[in-house]
């Protein structure tokens, strides 16, 4: 038989492609734009020595900052989606490279900036507020520096931590060239008895096939160019994991989690909070294997049997058009606002939909400040693609909403936060096709869809977080990541997450080596706070109606104005205590019950 491949790029209809070129309708304003800016950073530094001579000065100062990383956001963002598209072009490989240096050039020029400022009196800053009005959009951004002027070094310091800035990134930029443009993957044989191309993009739908013999072979060939490289992926992790430890002690924190959550003014404690709280609470995800073992019918659960749905897949296919209308559907609740402003997205080409050779794997939302809001996915007419595409749209119109309200130093999102917006989305959606559903079969399956995202989403993503802490622990010990430290401290968090019910493949212990978000630090454990966090303003909206939903826009608005915990607190929730981790749980296992009662 004919083996069916991945297609490429230009097979795909326009229709189901991003509308990037808004963003520059000729490529050659994009090398204007380069111009531009390197003339900017070239003057730059003519600023300093002026910040603390009067409120002019330094607004001026910070516009000129502002129109400078406007225009590079504006170019990165172009410069990455481009080659997102098809990571083996060499010409937006170059352009993305280009624009990555141009930043550090960028950081460089600029990084007298914040030492500078912290040397001036904060009397006299507040006299510069009085004197120059404008000055007060930049009075959160001024106490958010002086907060870490501990960790601040001195002018010539953060210009060589500027101009390093580009090589301490160079393990996440050679893991994502490895995982997605060089690793290759053998093909598979599907249900069909159809040779088929492994990608990343297929993977998860070869293991929720019925057939336990296609999980399994998805499953060892996922994972066999990641063991031949095993090696050179603990390399990376461990020179990435050390660059965050020693940039950290560089700049005086305690530990590299303090440094991680110091942005964001969160307390480690929320952290150490949301891994006790879910570990005081494993029993209920396995009691959860114990069910999904006895519903398939297995003498064995093996690790490639827990996607599998446990029920009949009530919609064998979900086209993208029908896929936007069920969104719609579901999402009735945020109002008439929201939606019409949703559906003009997806007119006005937000989304890039299929999966093409080359093209980066999974999916996101992305854009500059003066750019639509983009998503990328990989839509292979699933539901539970529907569900993603719910989730990105989340994180665009959470960029909508603040771009509309915030200026440019605002417009932005910490990943706390923007976690929840998405996953709202997703809370809503599931809440609601579960309560209109009458047909028995499918309310046991998009509860049982709920509880993976549960799983997968709470669960495994603090699994994660655990094994991210555990290795900077490591690292701050002095200890080397080695492959074999990695592997045998992944296969036992594993081991103690699923419990003695699920039989544990070799090649478990080589899932650590493919998670990209391994190279951002301490970045999972937020998809496990903002679902739990989601988990209770969805429930506030539809409990509350109006009242809910204008806080939740109001939260949307609000950017980086303030720090996450206490933006939080605008849609109702306080993450500083660990309620909304144990209400979260309480969920967890009351849809568990539910189920069991169906079955």
């Amino acid at each position: 038989m004919k083996p069916v491949k991945n297609r490429s790029r230009q097979e795909i209809d326009n229709r189901y492609k991003w509308n990037i070129e808004a963003m520059y309708p000729e490529e050659s304003r994009w090398e204007q734009d380069f111009e531009e800016v390197s003339g900017l950073i070239s003057l730059y530094p003519s600023f300093s020595g002026t910040l603390s001579q009067s409120g002019e000065a330094l607004l001026a100062a910070y516009q000129k900052k502002d129109e400078i990383w406007l225009i590079l956001e504006r170019m990165y963002v172009y410069s990455r989606m481009k080659k997102d598209e098809d990571n083996r072009l060499e010409q937006y490989q170059n352009m993305n490279d280009r624009c990555s240096s141009l930043v550090a050039r960028a950081a460089s020029a600029l990084s007298f900036f914040t030492p500078e400022l912290l040397e001036i009196r904060p009397e006299q800053i507040h006299e510069f507020y009085e004197q120059c009005p404008g000055l007060e959009t930049y009075r959160f951004a001024i106490e958010s520096a002086f907060r870490e002027k501990a960790h601040i070094l001195t002018p010539a310091e953060e210009n060589i931590m500027a101009q390093y800035s580009e090589i301490t990134g160079a393990t996440n930029n050679v893991f994502s060239m490895l995982n997605n443009a060089d690793m290759r993957f053998d093909e598979i044989t599907d249900e069909n008895g159809e040779k088929v191309e492994l990608t990343h993009g297929r993977f998860i739908g070869f293991m929720e096939s019925k057939d336990q013999r296609v999980r399994k072979e998805a499953f060892e060939a996922m994972y066999a160019p990641y063991k031949a490289q095993i090696n050179t992926l603990a390399a990376l992790y461990n020179y990435n994991t050390k660059t965050d430890v020693v940039q950290a002690r560089l700049r005086n924190y305690p530990s590299s989690l303090d440094a991680a959550l110091s942005g964001d003014n969160i307390n480690p404690e929320v952290y150490f909070n949301l891994v006790d709280t879910v570990n005081r609470n494993l029993d209920s995800l396995m009691r959860y294997v114990q069910i999904r073992k006895k519903l398939l019918g297995l003498d064995e659960l093996h690790m490639y049997d827990v996607y599998v749905p446990l029920f009949d897949v009530p919609r064998k296919s979900v086209s993208y058009e029908e896929g936007v209308q069920l969104m719609k559907k579901g999402l009735e609740a945020l109002g008439p606002d929201y939606l019409e402003k949703m559906e003009q997205g997806v007119k006005q080409g937000w989304v890039d939909v299929y999966e093409n050779e080359g093209k980066t794997s999974g999916a996101y939302s992305f854009g500059s400040y003066d750019s639509m809001p983009y998503i990328l996915m990989n839509y292979s007419d699933k539901l539970k693609d529907v569900f993603t595409l719910a989730h990105e749209m989340g994180h665009s119109m959470h960029s909508l909403y603040t771009r509309e309200s915030q200026p440019f130093i605002y417009g932005g999102h910490s990943i706390f936060t923007a976690e929840v917006a998405s996953t709202v989305n997703e809370a809503l959606m599931m809440k609601q096709m579960i309560a209109d559903e009458k047909d028995a079969l499918t309310k046991k399956y998009l509860l049982n869809l709920y509880i993976e995202e549960f799983r997968s989403t709470v669960f495994r993503q603090t699994m994660f977080a655990e094994f991210e802490l555990l290795t900077h622990l490591a690292v701050e010990r002095g200890e080397a990541l080695t492959s074999d430290f990695l592997c045998r401290e992944y296969l036992a968090l594993v081991r103690k997450y699923f419990g003695p019910d699920v039989v544990l493949d070799d090649e478990i212990k080589y899932e650590w080596a493919r998670i990209p978000h391994f190279y951002n630090a301490f970045y999972v454990y937020k998809y496990a706070t903002g679902f739990s966090a989601a988990a209770a303003i969805s429930r506030k909206i539809l409990e509350e109606g109006q009242t809910a939903r204008d806080a939740y826009i109001d939260f949307l608005r609000s950017g980086e104005s303030n720090y996450p915990i206490e933006l939080l607190k605008i849609a109702g929730v306080d993450m500083s205590r660990p309620e909304p981790i144990d209400e979260a749980m309480k969920i967890f296992s009351g849809l568990i019950d539910e189920l069991e009662a169906l079955i």
